[in-house]
């Protein structure tokens, strides 16, 4: 910012006989939009629109048009229906720069805009100045010479994606193939306009959200003033890391307005608040320069993710000061880290093995999906919360998918703070992209934009070029069928140009510009090494469960070396479903319910119940079919997630989708859209701890358990087999004393039904596999020879108590006279949330758990109520 002596010279001084610094003036306060002229139809039916009306910057035409009640809320009940036409529209935005003696007085005055959504034609006071085509992009123009004192027009025409290019997809005879065809008839069947966009891709729909056409500022608007230079991107490169030293450079790229000398300063202060500096005067040349200022630091304090270390963070800060006065500083916060990706060669194939700081680890944790519909209305504190809550759930990596849109700074913050890992995809979400130049070209600027503002993040370890884009091509239905339509000259065309853009393009991009992170061409993939999305090569995207409606046991038939991705839908909770359900509307399959489930167009309701039925009770009433459907969902990722755990060393990463929701509806999140966890959320923080055991049963009645330790150390344990009947009669079928290794997974049986349930009934008993650690349960797995349906569970003979715990919070402890499995501890329409749920108690043993709410307890108690598997329920 200006300070307030160098803005009093300013008044008096000619700018070319001094320098001050950068100065940017955010323009995020009276702006209007209104519907364009010559949108008569959609001006007869919403004519309030048609006028000018306050808007929001950074925001979309949506949220603002919502807040003013001049269209319903989209996320309720079937009004995404009432929405579209938002999206099918041109718009225009006004506002305004107000330009004092003392900002026309800087050598150069640039309008700035970190996000437009995403045809933009601006004008500055009646001039064209920009015509922008790329939502992920950011775009400046210096506006120095269309300015005049006082104040200045800033107008924004938005044209609607679909206006813009449907006459081209139209007049095509084979369009390329894209992601979602629309429900809504703006689009006919296989001629989709996302292909040929560069917008976040989740806003033409997907299978967990709806379809909604975002328009507007999606970044925020403000005027760069400066003088003789400014700093355009500040890189930090991590050279070399060891304990005993760290080489790191800070990557100044300058743009000088004119030549001279300069000086760069970069210091970097560390977690223990000791400050190292070095300088570089250097020679500038009007335009584009590039310069590198090593910095050397002794004993450095290395970031590790959660569970390996602490997560230490340097501050890294540049100054810029042409001809001995102060030009601009730029800042990042980094952490200190080594990153590889192993690919080593072995009798299956190659391997997939990420190493930070030399240490094998295994990847845990979920894919991320975009916030919300709108992103503009997220906070860094959502974002923040969700991410914790990851963590509490004992995920170390989060992946950012494709088809979305890149997150804010204040997102990797957060991750760097908390450990987690960011698997990064640049936003491809699964169409064929075109493979002309300039849409290429397009891109690469876009990519190594984004690169340059978060490659200094030590949370980032991966950046991959795709999502599904190149496993879709090489083996998905509609592309092979596409593929024989256009003939082998397109065909190569395409080819090649998926090639030249996740293969040169985006890797040169990210390798180039972020050297110490590895980059994958898409996910899934095999590095251009062989097919895609194959077990013994690369990662995979696993939908045979689910998507192909294969069994949960499915999970149990392969090791995969990364398993990027993997799911299975359940519902929300029910304080959530009322938020866009009436009374009326609260069944299976009503229109509601249906369009709050994206899985084939709503048929995933049918899906859902195929899975519950295939190992539990056909639903009794809705609330029961919720419940049933988080259960299912939580146990059938289990399953897998731990099954790939005890494939490690083969297997080396499991990332379950998804981990947050677009909206709130049915999905494969464990934590809904309004921050409320699945049952799946709560069973992950068990199959993801550090340590433990894992019993996975096929369908040949083969059971194989393995003891899982992801600790660094070697842990000294207990691990026991135990026969339960539901009433409580126990016996010892197996036991031993172990040391797991570190970093490892250790098969210590592969049972046979009869080997492990002998003569007992199978209906009325479990096997359960413990895990201990110093005396105290670590981990459990219950098996059962039938599936749940099959056996008449009793009712537990539930016993609650309440008592205050020592934060205020009410406290619940709940006690089961027989076995209780898959007990959940809900308040049916209240809000509240248990610290702990969905457990399996066996007879005799209790659960305290404290419970969060704005109600009373009186409420509460009321409100209470104890779902089970059982046949008692």
């Amino acid at each position: 910012m200006i300070r307030r002596a160098a803005a009093l010279l300013l008044a008096v001084a000619p700018a070319a006989l001094i320098a001050a610094p950068r100065t940017s003036i955010p323009l995020d306060r009276n702006w209007q939009l209104r519907l364009a002229p010559g949108e008569g139809e959609a001006a007869r039916a919403h004519p309030k629109a048609a006028k000018w009306l306050p808007a929001s910057v950074p925001g979309a035409v949506q949220t603002d048009l919502v807040a003013q009640k001049l269209t319903p809320d989209p996320y309720v009940g079937l009004n995404e229906a009432t929405i579209q036409w938002v999206g099918r529209s041109d718009w225009d935005y006004r506002g305004r720069i107000d330009a004092t003696p003392q900002l026309l007085a800087r050598e150069h005055i640039d309008l700035v805009f970190d996000g437009l959504d995403t045809y933009a034609e601006v004008k500055v006071n009646g001039q064209t100045i920009l015509s922008a085509d790329n939502a992920h992009r950011r775009w400046r123009v210096d506006v120095k010479t269309l300015l005049k004192p006082g104040v200045n027009e800033i107008t924004i025409h938005f044209q609607s994606p679909l206006k813009a290019l449907q006459p081209k997809v139209l007049a095509l005879a084979n369009p390329l193939p894209g992601e979602y065809d629309s429900v809504f008839g703006d689009e006919p069947e296989a001629r989709q306009t996302s292909p040929y966009i560069r917008k976040p891709k989740y806003h033409y729909g997907w299978d967990w959200g709806p379809r909604i056409l975002a328009i507007g500022p999606n970044g925020p608007i403000h005027i760069d003033a400066w003088d003789a230079a400014r700093i355009e991107s500040l890189r930090v490169v991590q050279e070399a890391v060891t304990k005993a030293e760290a080489r790191i450079a800070a990557n100044v790229e300058l743009i000088a307005g004119r030549d001279g000398r300069a000086q760069v300063e970069v210091e970097v202060k560390g977690p223990d608040g000791r400050t190292i500096s070095s300088m570089r005067d250097v020679t500038l040349t009007a335009g584009v320069n590039q310069i590198a200022v090593p910095v050397t630091l002794s004993d450095p304090q290395l970031w590790y993710p959660a569970g390996y270390g602490a997560q230490p963070l340097y501050n890294v800060t540049t100054k810029v000061r042409f001809e001995g006065e102060e030009a601009d500083t730029a800042a990042r916060s980094t952490g200190l880290r080594t990153v590889e990706l192993v690919r080593e060669a072995d009798a299956k194939g190659r391997g997939f093995q990420l190493r930070i700081n030399g240490l094998p680890i295994f990847m845990k944790g979920a894919n991320i999906i975009p916030f919300d519909m709108f992103p503009t209305r997220v906070k860094p504190e959502t974002m923040a919360g969700l991410l914790s809550d990851a963590r509490d759930a004992n995920m170390n990596m989060v992946r950012i998918w494709g088809g979305g849109y890149y997150l804010p700074d204040s997102f990797y913050d957060a991750a760097d703070r908390l450990g987690l890992m960011v698997w990064q995809d640049f936003m491809f979400g699964g169409a064929v992209t075109p493979y002309d130049r300039e849409f290429r070209e397009n891109v690469r600027i876009e990519a190594e934009e984004q690169v340059d503002r978060v490659q200094a993040h030590p949370s980032i370890v991966l950046w991959s070029g795709n999502n599904e884009v190149l496993s879709g091509w090489e083996s998905w239905s509609d592309r092979i069928a596409y593929k024989k339509k256009v003939g082998a000259d397109e065909q190569e065309k395409i080819g090649v140009g998926l090639a030249i853009l996740f293969n040169q393009v985006l890797r040169d991009a990210a390798e180039r510009r972020d050297p110490d992170v590895p980059y994958w061409p898409g996910s899934p993939s095999s590095n251009y090494e062989g097919k895609p999305d194959q077990d013994a090569d690369g990662d995979r995207h696993y939908w045979d469960v689910w998507g192909g409606k294969k069994p949960v046991s499915a999970y149990l038939e392969s090791c995969p070396r990364f398993m990027s991705e993997y799911g299975l839908q359940g519902m929300p909770v029910m304080p959530t479903i009322d938020a866009f359900a009436a009374p009326k509307d609260r069944s299976i399959t009503s229109p509601v319910m249906r369009a709050h489930q994206k899985f084939l167009k709503g048929e995933g309701q049918e899906r859902l119940l195929l899975y519950i039925e295939q190992r539990y009770r056909t639903p009794r009433d809705f609330a029961d079919f919720v419940y049933l459907s988080q259960a299912m969902q939580a146990d059938g990722i289990a399953l897998g997630a731990l099954h790939h755990r005890a494939c490690r060393p083969e297997t080396t990463g499991s990332l379950f989708w998804q981990l947050n929701d677009v909206w709130p509806g049915a999905s494969w999140s464990s934590i809904d859209y309004y921050g409320r966890w699945k049952a799946l959320h709560y069973a992950a923080r068990r199959f993801f701890a550090p340590v433990a055991i894992s019993a996975g049963r096929r369908e040949n009645g083969a059971t194989e358990i393995s003891l899982i330790s992801d600790k660094a150390a070697p842990v000294a344990a207990h691990w026991r087999i135990r026969l339960i009947d539901v009433d409580g009669k126990d016996s010892i079928v197996k036991e031993g004393d172990a040391t797991l290794a570190p970093l490892s997974a250790t098969k210590i049986g592969d049972l046979t039904d009869d080997s492990l349930f002998g003569s007992a009934d199978k209906a009325r008993t479990f096997a359960v596999a413990e895990l201990l650690v110093d005396g105290r349960l670590a981990s459990r797995a219950l098996v059962s020879a039938l599936p749940e349906k099959a056996m008449p569970l009793p009712d537990p003979g539930f016993a609650a108590s309440w008592t205050t715990a020592p934060d205020g919070k009410p406290q619940l402890t709940v006690k089961a006279s027989r076995l209780a499995r898959g007990l959940w501890i809900g308040f049916g329409r209240v809000d509240a949330s248990a610290s702990d749920n969905y457990v399996d108690l066996l007879p005799g043993e209790s659960v305290t758990v404290s419970i969060s709410s704005n109600d009373s307890l009186a409420k509460l108690k009321a409100a209470l109520e104890l779902r089970h598997l059982g046949a008692g329920q």
